[in-house]
């Protein structure tokens, strides 16, 4: 009797229809100031033979609001040049096929094109035209002008309407280049960073004044890479050490400013600003960060919590600081305050595969009290990240949080919506979706454009 990697079983096995389905029942009331599409990315391999969870096509999953109501549902897989013709990201010369991908992790939205993210290759550009919505129009290279992949979590200035975003990779230098497109769509800034390896960069920070990069010892190694079995061709390397580098936006072609700080690994960044008083000028930036990855098992287990890192830039340091020690990922804020003083961040706890005693919860951080309030889901209900859908025009006001949920008991998925301001409160809505959605990725609730 054979039995399928973790992976592939429960709920992380992908589901093969692509369906469509209209006027979905709901529980609760849907806010009627909800018009648009909550979507989510994640792997959804077309066969058995993904050797990795991270590795799966794409497929996005997507729940139509409007009226009060949930008019629609929808999933497509991402039909990547990987999924359409097995087009790899290197052939046996090793050049680089940059719309080889799987397109698998997120899904943004700006100037107009909503891109389905992987940070190995270019994004692909979802359609929204009416009766064709989350189908593939191709891969997206900024009029020619993007040559490196994309990172999969690219962060939309809300002052500005610029997407900065970066690119990692290859087997020679440079292994990093910044990004920045200007609120029309055109990249503007393609610029290299000099590290001296190539690290796994999953996601980095945006202030008002700074990019900030972390390079973090998780370290390609080729001969991983070239391995049979396709598992992940990175390792844990604390001799590679750790650092922070600090770009200002006003001079995106200016000098880098690396700062130590101690080896950990984070997968998501949760946001950052800026500081300045009479003692100096700081930048404050929370993450989600893991004592190490990919590392041996004497390390124990790697849980990942919320910290603060506080950076002064007068004195060249960096204040590492935990604020909580519950096991916790998949950060979120109000997005409109994105590289600013955000006062509230929201987090996933799911419990392990197996782990009876963890509940599912969503977590809401007051960042400047200390406190948290939670929504826990009953037993065997376990969510995914929650995206912030807002109620008004404030940045950092009311709201509602968005998550696909699963019922192990039923083997079943929800939309469920909550509201933020009031976490502990039964769900507003619950929307019952026409089949199970795997556990996935990243999301957005993409509202429809004014006008």
């Amino acid at each position: 009797m054979t039995t399928d990697p973790a992976h592939l079983a429960g709920n992380f096995a992908p589901v093969q229809e692509e369906l469509t389905a209209y006027e979905l029942p709901v529980t609760g009331a849907i806010p009627p100031e909800l018009t648009g599409w909550y979507v989510r990315n994640g792997p959804n391999p077309q066969d058995a033979a993904s050797s990795h969870w991270f590795f799966g096509d794409g497929m996005v999953h997507g729940v139509r609001l409007e009226g009060g109501r949930a008019t629609a549902y929808r999933n497509r897989w991402v039909r990547t040049s990987t999924f359409t013709r097995g087009a790899r990201i290197y052939d046996e010369e090793g050049n680089h096929d940059l719309t080889a991908g799987r397109a698998n992790t997120h899904v943004v939205r700006h100037a107009g094109r909503t891109l389905a993210l992987v940070e190995s290759s270019f994004p692909y550009e979802l359609d929204f035209r009416p009766g064709r919505e989350l189908g593939t129009l191709g891969p997206h290279d900024f009029d020619g002008r993007l040559t490196t992949p994309m990172t999969a979590h690219p962060k939309t200035c809300p002052d500005t309407g610029e997407l900065h975003f970066f690119g990692y990779g290859g087997l020679t230098a440079p292994y990093l280049t910044y990004h920045r497109a200007d609120a029309s769509g055109e990249l503007t800034v393609s610029r290299p960073v000099d590290v001296p390896a190539h690290t796994m960069m999953h996601d980095f920070h945006l202030t008002a004044g700074h990019v900030i990069f972390m390079d973090l010892p998780i370290v390609f190694d080729l001969e991983r890479a070239q391995q049979r079995g396709g598992g992940m061709p990175y390792g844990w390397d604390p001799d590679y050490g750790a650092r922070l580098g600090v770009l200002r936006r006003d001079d995106p072609h200016g000098e880098v400013r690396w700062l130590p700080i101690d080896p950990c690994y984070v997968f998501h960044a949760l946001n950052a600003h800026d500081e300045s008083d009479g003692t100096g000028e700081r930048i404050v930036l929370h993450v989600v960060r893991y004592p190490h990855f990919y590392a041996s098992p004497d390390l124990g287990p790697a849980m990942p919590a919320l910290w603060r890192w506080t950076v002064d830039l007068t004195r060249g340091t960096v204040a590492e600081e935990q604020l909580d020690d519950q096991p916790c990922e998949f950060p979120r804020i109000d997005d409109r305050l994105a590289g600013h003083a955000a006062r509230f961040g929201h987090v996933t706890v799911a419990p392990p595969p197996g782990v009876d005693e963890v509940r599912g919860e969503l977590v809401r951080y007051d960042l400047h009290s200390g406190s948290a309030a939670r929504h826990v889901f009953g037993p065997g209900r376990t969510p995914a990240e929650a995206s912030f859908a807002p109620a008004d025009g404030i940045p950092g006001g009311s709201g509602w949080l968005l998550s696909y949920v699963h019922d192990a008991a039923t083997d079943t998925s929800d939309l469920v919506v909550l509201d933020a301001g009031d976490l502990a409160a039964p769900p507003v809505a619950t929307v019952h979706l026409p089949q199970r959605v795997p556990y996935g990725f990243h999301g957005n609730w993409l509202p429809d454009p004014a006008g």
